[in-house]
């Protein structure tokens, strides 16, 4: 097909004042050249320094794809790696997942950056190199079964970088850059993992431009699932060395973008730390990353050619604008919003332990789930929809397919309550699965919780009752940059109806166990 070039050209210049914060770089990549680069703002607004194409970035998670290259061209089969994941899971009582299960995102693992919450750490504080693996460790049970679903978790990439640099016995910064970064022309791209030190004077800002800006402070330590630092131009050399390779079947972009499976085989959307997305009928391949101040995303149509790479140190939403820029480039029809009617409603997945709820507005419905909301139009059949997603309703409550994660969710419908007496459940409850304590007072009916754990005592968190025996706490900030988003808390009653335990989950970890001790 004929790219429309001058519209893609149009939305490029357009994109800083759709996107607004300090600084940006953005580039296209058509048949093996650079097309377009916009770069404005600054690297650092006090110190008045530019952003420019040569300014290293944060990555974030775009990194896991360059895990997963090192994993490919290093380890002849990585399944010969199997027997050394019991040695990061000892206490793991589920059935453990492979390396493979691991490079998809099919573990069934909790993601451990959701549980520094519940292990009480404090968002800015300092998570050192020798931190994540006894958090790690000390995971028994798992969301499901390896190779049935999809469930995002960073530390699946920590527990591969660990492998990889144990079986080459080579540190693995060094391996990556000489194998993988060197070879693709990113000569300046390095892996970074103390994110309290930013390279090149980049500074990351919270805010918005309706609040305005200010300095993040990140503490994280990373190797495997993030950590990679690297500029416009080194990005753009990565795409340029995808296209050149595009026809070696035994290329590494080529193998790491293979069709992804389920375990059973059968179509799947992740693999090898790259999400497989569709915009039209375009095939698309990438992954976006996001730190707190930063965020990135690069997206691949090979079969146009064509790719998009958008940073920001600011956290406006790296993966609308790059989805944008190519839907422009792309000419992808859209047709005007059905309105919605009848869909404003609170839920609860049973089996999942989480709280949904289903905003309706003129053009669509907001679903409120997982990490980030869902935005969701509606169809001809009256089901509600996005990519990989599909809302139905019906008498037996709300049915959700989740496509992209191998998935269908039945979720009853809940009576809201306004207020509920937030000393009844007030008390100290311990968590076997995690060996860590949560605290929940109340004062005048209005509760808090808080957590201790391996990582130390965490800042207070506002609950608020949403129905009978439910609560959310929402987590807004985090040690890792995307917050885990609204907890739901299960309250679980004994005889003669006192308090005698609660489950806590959100998307990234889900129905995690609490006694009462007092």
């Amino acid at each position: 097909m004929t790219l429309n070039l001058d519209a893609l050209d149009r939305a490029l210049t357009l994109l800083p004042l759709r996107y607004k914060g300090p600084g940006g770089a953005v580039g296209v990549v058509h048949q093996g050249r650079i097309h377009a680069t916009r770069v404005w703002g600054y690297a650092d607004l006090t110190r008045r320094q530019p952003m420019t194409a040569a300014t290293r970035l944060p990555i974030c998670s775009i990194s896991k794809q360059f895990t997963c290259a090192l994993l490919l061209d290093q380890i002849a089969d990585p399944a010969a790696l199997n027997g050394q994941v019991r040695d990061f899971l000892p206490a793991y009582r589920d059935a453990l997942p492979s390396v493979k299960d691991m490079a998809d995102n099919q573990s069934g693992l909790r993601d451990y950056w959701a549980l520094t919450v519940l292990q009480g750490a404090v968002p800015e504080a300092e998570f050192r190199r020798g931190d994540a693996l006894p958090l790690l460790a000390l995971q028994k049970t798992g969301h499901f079964a390896p190779g049935t679903a999809y469930s995002y978790s960073n530390g699946n990439f920590r527990i591969l970088a660990e492998l990889i640099q144990r079986a080459t016995d080579r540190p693995f910064e060094q391996a990556l850059a000489d194998r993988i970064l060197a070879p693709a022309g990113m000569t300046t791209a390095v892996q970074a993992s103390d994110t309290r030190q930013p390279l090149d004077g980049v500074v990351g800002y919270e805010g918005n431009d309706e609040v305005g800006f200010l300095p993040a402070q990140n503490g994280i330590w990373w190797m495997g699932d993030a950590g990679i630092s690297a500029s416009l131009r080194d990005m753009l050399a990565w795409e340029c060395h995808i296209d050149a390779t595009r026809d070696d079947e035994a290329g590494l972009y080529n193998r790491l973008s293979a069709p992804a499976t389920w375990g059973d085989g059968s179509p799947a959307f992740y693999a090898n730390g790259l999400r497989q997305d569709r915009i039209g009928p375009h095939r698309v391949t990438g992954h976006g990353g996001a730190l707190r101040g930063f965020r990135a995303n690069r997206q691949h149509v090979a079969g146009e050619r064509l790719s998009v790479v958008v940073m920001f140190n600011h956290e406006a939403n790296a993966h609308a604008a790059a989805t944008w820029l190519l839907e422009t480039a792309l000419e992808v029809p859209t047709s005007p919003p059905l309105p919605p009617k009848g869909w404003d409603g609170l839920w609860l997945d049973p089996a999942n332990g989480l709280i949904a709820r289903t905003l309706q507005d003129a053009t669509g419905v907001t679903l409120r789930y997982g990490t980030t909301p869902a935005r969701l139009t509606m169809a001809a059949d009256g089901s509600a929809v996005s990519p990989g997603l599909i809302l139905r309703q019906g008498p037996d409550g709300l049915q959700m397919q989740r496509l992209t994660e191998n998935q269908t969710i039945a979720a009853t419908a809940l009576e809201p309550i306004d207020w509920a007496d937030g000393s009844q459940i007030a008390g100290r409850y311990w968590s076997d699965e995690l060996e860590a304590e949560m605290i929940i007072a109340a004062q005048d009916g209005v509760a808090f919780a808080g957590f201790q754990g391996l990582l130390g005592s965490g800042p207070m968190e506002r609950m608020y009752p949403v129905a009978r025996d439910l609560w959310t706490m929402p987590t807004r900030r985090s040690m890792d940059a995307a917050p885990p988003g609204d907890w739901t808390v299960q309250i679980h009653r004994g005889t003669g109806g006192a308090v005698a335990g609660l489950t806590i989950g959100c998307w990234l970890a889900r129905n995690i166990a609490y006694h009462r001790l007092a």
